[in-house]
């Protein structure tokens, strides 16, 4: 049915135009500040209030290349309510929902709401009619993408009730402004915080979990139980499932032929830990059918670098010499293979010590694989190659 605002109801007066300036201007210095990803979001939605308030927010963060969801924080009324994610994770990445992360992602808009987007009639979107306005009350939701020089690294989702005045135009235009400067700061939040030298013990075994047809949990060895627990630490953090149903629902979406292959997505802890995420789809009969197996490990070295250069911002050039140098490449090798000049490599070199706030190929290299290797310097190495 079309969403109708209440007798009596009248729009409240849009924040004056000093006022969105300055809350422009404050999410453009927090994304710049170095702050860690969660201080950095805190401050963020704070500071939205004061120019476009609403009942909940529910930030999502997502791996650049895979656009699968790595983590999730709630905020408003939602802050605490975990008792829908595994369905909300299931209508985001295993249904047809024009309007889910997915799409946008790689769709040409900043942010839109969902009454400008149906035309009043939100429970024309499955999510809207079948979790948002029945579960939550939410009755118009604006969706942001945070998107960086072409990079997908999450998305905003702000809500109003029933009773409340719908999002606006100017809203979202406003909001859709400011999607690079929170790309900008979830990307430089995934490097602020170094791996914690207190790590969450982790049983020893493999870290598995068998996710049912209807979305729940069949079995789950300790360790992932552990994994699980670790990526539900941070403040304000939902339940660590809906980044696993975000898994699960690509897993059935290659099941079906949709995708091409089994999804995986790297993640990082609250301690600043990282891990990658796999999923794939069971053979199954009758009601055993949809299941998904997924496995949870400590990321190897190779698996991060892209990520973790991604943050950095770096040009096509810069990411070729960088990948060079954490090989042990030398300068002179760089130019040959690269077909350039050793001053073009220094100067590559120059821009990215910048970028990284580092003054050596050692830095750099320290700054990179400091989660995974700094930690286990002077322990025996694995068959892989990676510490043991």
């Amino acid at each position: 049915m079309a969403r109708h605002r209440p007798e009596g109801q009248t729009v409240p007066v849009n924040a004056s135009t000093l006022t969105a300036e300055r809350v422009r201007g404050d999410v453009e210095v927090l994304s710049r500040a170095g702050l860690e990803l969660e201080d950095f979001l805190t401050e963020a939605v704070a500071s939205l209030s004061r120019a476009v308030p609403s009942v909940a927010v529910c930030i999502g963060t997502h791996d650049p290349a895979t656009h699968l969801l790595t983590s999730a924080r709630k905020y408003g009324d939602l802050a605490g309510r975990n008792d829908h994610d595994g369905q909300f994770g299931q209508l985001e990445y295993d249904s047809g929902e024009p309007t889910s992360y997915r799409h946008l992602a790689e769709a040409p808009v900043r942010a839109l709401s969902m009454t400008q987007h149906t035309g009043g009639d939100v429970e024309r979107s499955e999510r809207m009619s079948q979790l948002m306005v029945p579960a939550f009350g939410y009755y118009d939701e604006l969706r942001v993408v945070f998107r960086e020089n072409g990079r997908f690294w999450g998305g905003m989702a702000m809500f109003r009730g029933v009773d409340d005045p719908v999002f606006s135009e100017a809203e979202v235009e406003f909001m859709g402004g400011l999607g690079t400067s929170f790309a900008r700061g979830v990307r430089g939040g995934l490097l602020a915080r170094m791996a914690a030298a207190d790590r969450v013990v982790v049983p020893a075994g493999p870290a598995v979990l068998v996710v049912g047809a209807r979305d729940e949990i069949l079995q789950s060895s300790p360790a992932a139980t552990a994994r699980l627990a670790e990526l539900a630490s941070a403040d304000h953090s939902a339940d660590p499932f809906g980044v696993i149903s975000a898994l699960v629902g690509t897993a059935r979406r290659a099941a079906r032929g949709e995708v091409q292959s089994a999804p995986s997505s790297r993640v990082r802890t609250a301690s600043g830990q990282w891990l990658v995420l796999h999923a794939s789809p069971l053979s199954g009969l009758g009601d055993r059918d949809g299941e998904v197996v997924v496995t949870i490990e400590e990321a190897r070295p190779p698996e991060i670098v892209s990520l973790v250069v991604a943050a950095f911002d770096l040009t096509p050039r810069e990411r070729d010499v960088t990948q060079l140098v954490l090989q042990g490449v030398d300068t002179k090798e760089i130019a040959a293979t690269l077909h350039m000049s050793t001053y073009t490599v220094q100067d590559h070199l120059k821009s990215v010590f910048d970028k990284a706030d580092v003054r050596s190929r050692r830095e750099l290299i320290a700054r990179v694989f400091f989660d995974q290797y700094v930690p286990r310097m002077g322990t025996d190495l694995a068959p892989s190659g990676f510490f043991a």
